[in-house]
């Protein structure tokens, strides 16, 4: 019986399949980047962006806008958040001793509910409080069990709560600038299978068996077909700022720009694997079965064992350009651009509390553009309505990640306000987003230990945001 070593990078690459994709999922350009922070600004494609008044849900685009609002004012919004992600099979290949290439994994978007919650504070005619508490990243998705990608995506959850304190000061009557600090946590929690089967076959390797050979075809027909399950549960919290500023030009005619810090995550936590018990057909000779033996221990012990993880992953700048015209009492007209700064993540490296270590990733992001028209009707006093469409650029150029398939986006969005009374106002926002169908072709390294996506997606998402406005 061979003495089992495993100490092979094919087996580093084998786990790797389980870690690498946190950062992925966490900072994933537009798919869990949430710009969902106001139902009432939803309704223009968020087109008036940091030139935006309406309420002081404002705040969460430019602190600024704190300055135009005299009163107290509490605002609160839900929005239902309704990815579809289906993926069409092409030539995907079944990764090493799986017989079964498995499905397409059904529907891996479904239902998530984000909240918002504004308040601001009046202090003088000159200075603003305010406060707002956000999920500025999030979303869950979730393949079928046994589908084809199954080991580079199951489900992926991640969880923010961002808290923004913010001041503005009207520095007179036309201009005001905004500040503000930000608190984010982040949750997350990941899983994916690990293909057992292919691990097995790369421990015989490392401990001398040769890949050919009888004693190695007989391992492989003995052990095919099974998987581990890998999770990841990781978190942590971090500190960053904005600024803004607005100048109305002329009563009709408004200005503003944004811009927030990059968010710089240690993110760490664990990995636990689910390995399955090696159940081998009847007539097994003790010799082969010992062998088998010898290499799962080696394997659950040396490869896929739990442990921790730990990386330093950037989140992105994100600022905003906007106008918006008062064209006459009844129209308005805006526009935003909108840049995020995703290369500030061209790598993901993961170091693990224990080997085998874990290989670098090259990403490579481009930073990315959204650009964003709107027009707002007000019939009467007590309704508005809202319409708008935007262009929504994806940072990632080369194959995405099964975790969330990300693709330049296109938004229509449609929208109203109801003014209750002169202190309350209710708002609610539709949007439908469409996006491009690329190829996808992804083995994340290793077709042998991870199989190959091939083929492509068909992603959209529904969205239907309400919101509750009260001033004092």
């Amino acid at each position: 019986m061979h003495t089992v070593s495993i100490k092979k990078n094919q087996v580093a690459r084998a786990v790797a399949a389980a870690v690498f994709t946190l950062g992925a999922a966490q900072a994933f350009g537009t798919g869990f980047q949430l710009n969902e922070q106001s139902a009432s600004s939803l309704g223009n494609a968020l087109a008036a962006g940091a030139a935006f008044t309406d309420d002081i849900s404002a705040m969460w685009w430019n602190p600024a806008a704190l300055s135009q609002f005299p009163k107290m004012q509490v605002a609160g919004a839900l929005h239902v958040i309704v990815p579809s992600i289906k993926f069409r099979n092409n030539a995907s290949l079944p990764a090493a001793n799986q017989p079964v290439l498995g499905g397409d994994g059904g529907d891996a978007g479904g239902f998530n509910f984000v909240p918002n919650m504004y308040v601001s504070l009046p202090i003088n005619p000159q200075f603003t409080f305010g406060l707002g508490v956000t999920v500025p990243f999030g979303l869950t998705t979730e393949y079928d069990d046994g589908w084809l990608g199954r080991y580079q995506a199951l489900k992926s959850q991640i969880q923010t709560i961002n808290v923004n304190p913010a001041l503005s000061w009207k520095v007179s009557p036309q201009f005001s600038v905004g500040v503000g600090v930000n608190y984010q946590y982040l949750k997350a929690t990941l899983t994916n299978n690990v293909n057992y089967s292919g691990a097995l076959l790369t421990a015989a390797a490392g401990a001398g068996i040769t890949p050919g050979s009888a004693t190695f075809n007989a391992i492989a027909g003995a052990t095919s077909g099974l998987d581990s399950k890998a999770q990841i549960k990781a978190e942590d919290g971090t500190w960053g700022w904005n600024i803004g500023l607005a100048w109305d030009a002329t009563p009709q005619l408004r200005f503003g720009a944004s811009y927030r810090s990059e968010l710089k995550y240690d993110v760490t936590g664990n990995i636990d694997f689910s390995n399955p018990t090696v159940a081998l057909p009847p007539g097994t000779s003790p010799v082969l079965a010992g062998t088998i033996a010898a290499l799962a221990a080696g394997v659950n012990s040396q490869a896929l064992y739990g442990r921790g993880v730990a990386s330093d992953i950037t989140l992105p700048a994100i600022a905003n350009v906007s106008a918006r015209w008062q064209v006459d009492p009844k129209w308005e007209i805006m526009g935003d651009i909108q840049y995020t700064g995703w290369s500030s993540i061209p790598e993901l490296r993961f170091n693990a509390s224990s080997p085998p270590a874990l290989p670098t990733v090259p990403l490579n992001w481009d930073d990315s553009w959204k650009f964003a028209v709107g027009a707002s009707y007000r019939p009467n006093d007590q309704w508005k309505l809202r319409f708008g469409a935007a262009f929504d650029q994806t940072p990632v150029t080369n194959d995405p990640t099964a975790r969330l398939p990300d693709s330049d986006r296109w938004w229509l969005a449609i929208g109203g306000e109801y003014k209750w009374n002169p202190n309350m106002k209710f708002d609610a926002g539709f949007v439908y987003i469409f996006a491009d169908s690329p190829g996808f072709n992804q083995n994340q390294g290793s077709t042998a230990a991870n199989g190959l996506i091939n083929g492509s997606y068909d992603a959209s998402v529904i969205i239907f945001s309400m919101q509750a406005t009260y001033t004092f």
